[in-house]
């Protein structure tokens, strides 16, 4: 009993450390400037899982809670709006019992997070899922609007996660509901690049343009997420050519970490940030 009672305490105090450790951290970054919308990529849930081998349902559900905790840590550094890659409608291809696994901890977890007294009430943030509702199963739609509904009136940051989605299927929605516009009477018959960007669910959603893109697991490619959102003009939709080109962007910091979702944390989120806050410093001394 004892030996157990010295070990539990003692990693209380290793918790409380590193929960301060953590905050001081944080403290000292948010000294300089913060962008405004960062977005993640959570890449490399299965081969963490495999890697530690633990099934593959609990690689997705420890990348829950490492997404819960770097929506904490963005908010403590007053970033407005993040948004996270959760489910791209390719995933639908995945094995029958992974995609019912993934839909059952999406519902699960989206009605955890907008409990009261959880991380969505507790910083004020207001939830939006972004993507081809449709074609999601009843009950994680259900599930879904509840969480919308719950935190509708946060007004503190907003939390994007896109589910089920791809950019390819965000710009057509938005190129359709444009022309549904022009046919159903709208004065100017022109489709311009502003229309097209008044209609994706991102803007509908309030979000400021996108600052940082991270991608984690070492994988340096799109896969479909925020094309459009880098606001960087390309002649090819591949995937490799927008490495290439959106690396030289202004706009919008991509970064590929080489670190498993789940494993992902301040320390690999940190030098990100400063490296954006380098960059600033460096527009406003020229």
């Amino acid at each position: 009993m004892l030996p157990q009672l010295i070990s539990s305490s003692l990693g209380w105090v290793r918790d409380q450390a590193s929960a301060k450790a953590e905050d001081a951290l944080i403290s000292i970054l948010s000294a300089g400037p913060i962008p405004q919308h960062v977005a993640f990529i959570l890449d490399g849930n299965r081969r963490y899982a495999r890697s530690k081998g633990m099934q593959v349902k609990q690689g997705h559900t420890d990348g829950f809670y490492t997404l819960r905790r770097m929506l904490e840590i963005c908010i403590k550094l007053n970033v407005r709006c993040v948004s996270a890659y959760a489910f791209s409608i390719e995933n639908f291809k995945r094995s029958p019992e992974e995609v019912t696994a993934l839909m059952d901890l999406a519902e699960d977890k989206l009605l955890e997070l907008c409990q009261q007294g959880d991380i969505l009430d507790r910083y004020g943030i207001r939830l939006v899922v972004v993507g081809n509702r449709d074609m999601l199963p009843e009950r994680v739609l259900a599930a879904a609007e509840k969480a919308e509904s719950l935190t509708k009136n946060n007004n503190r940051a907003v939390f994007n996660l896109c589910m089920p989605y791809t950019s390819r299927d965000e710009i057509t929605t938005a190129v359709h509901k444009v022309i549904q516009s022009r046919l159903d009477g709208a004065d100017d018959t022109d489709i311009t690049k502003d229309d097209i960007e008044a209609h994706l669910m991102t803007s509908i959603a309030g979000s400021p343009p996108l600052d940082i893109l991270v991608r984690s697991s070492g994988v340096k490619r799109l896969s479909d997420y925020m094309l459009w959102q880098v606001r960087h003009i390309v002649s090819s939709i591949s995937d490799a050519v927008f490495i290439a080109t959106m690396q030289c962007s202004e706009d919008t910091q991509l970064q590929f970490s080489s670190t498993y979702w789940p494993e992902f944390g301040l320390l690999d989120f940190m030098p990100i940030i400063l490296d954006y806050q380098r960059k600033v410093w460096s527009k406003t001394s020229q």
